[in-house]
């Protein structure tokens, strides 16, 4: 086995992790969401609940857009293969971002309110 082909197998296995953290992270959330729904007011249930789906889609993207990035640099490193992980890397970074504001309330580099 080359080393190009362990590490395309690496990238993958990283991106997997990233689908798995988001499912696992899905699952987590409804059935915290669905435990505290009737202990909770409704709409501290409800964002709370989304403030864990979110960190979980987040955590998730990271891991693909590591898994890309191994795959793409290491593997196949044509100018067409960089400019595509380009475009999905800020794509998947404005996607973290929005989501990190509609969670957080803020910006990633803004300091916690207190």
């Amino acid at each position: 086995m080359e080393f190009t082909e362990v590490i395309s197998y690496a990238g993958y296995a990283i991106e997997g992790a990233g689908v798995f953290v988001v499912i696992l992270g899905s699952i987590y959330s409804s059935l915290v969401y669905l435990r505290t729904f009737r202990q909770l007011p409704k709409d501290t249930a409800y964002q709370n609940f989304r403030r864990q789906l979110g960190r979980s889609i987040i955590l998730g993207l990271e891991f693909l857009i590591a898994g890309d990035i191994i795959r793409t640099v290491i593997v196949e490193p044509t100018l067409d293969n960089v400019i595509v992980l380009g475009i999905i890397v800020i794509i998947r970074t404005f996607l973290s971002m929005t989501l990190h504001l509609e969670i957080e309330g803020r910006w990633p580099w803004q300091a916690e309110q207190k």
